[in-house]
């Protein structure tokens, strides 16, 4: 199976064509160097994928014939990512969570105050 679908097939990518772009971008990595969308995937291989900051790695358990629901994913991968990468992870997205910018457009007295902090 070819390392696109086999992404998107165990849900590692919303859609196969989002695959093939972060293959092409570089961002997929196989036993540590990066592959084409084409490169056929084998049992037992680490793949490390990475999503902004932060590098997953998985081990292909088997291969789907088909893209699996998600409780099926763990029968085909299995997620190997380090646990300060799992913590970088949860710092981000607890910062996105805390964010507390307002919302829709400045006010006059917003822009002025950022002008001055700006200079």
């Amino acid at each position: 199976m070819r390392i696109d679908k086999f992404l998107w097939a165990v849900r590692v990518f919303k859609t196969r064509s989002m695959s093939t772009d972060r293959i092409r971008d570089g961002k997929v990595e196989v036993e540590g160097s990066p592959v084409k969308p084409s490169r056929e995937v084998r049992m037992g291989e680490e793949i490390t994928v990475r999503q902004g900051p932060v590098w997953f790695s998985y081990r292909v358990k088997d291969l789907p014939k088909a893209r699996v629901g998600p409780k099926l994913v763990d029968d085909y991968i299995a997620d190997t990512t380090p646990e300060e990468e799992r913590e970088k992870a949860a710092m981000i997205r607890q910062s996105r969570i805390n964010n507390t910018f307002p919302q829709g457009r400045p006010t006059k007295k917003t822009r002025r105050d950022w002008n001055k902090f700006i200079g």
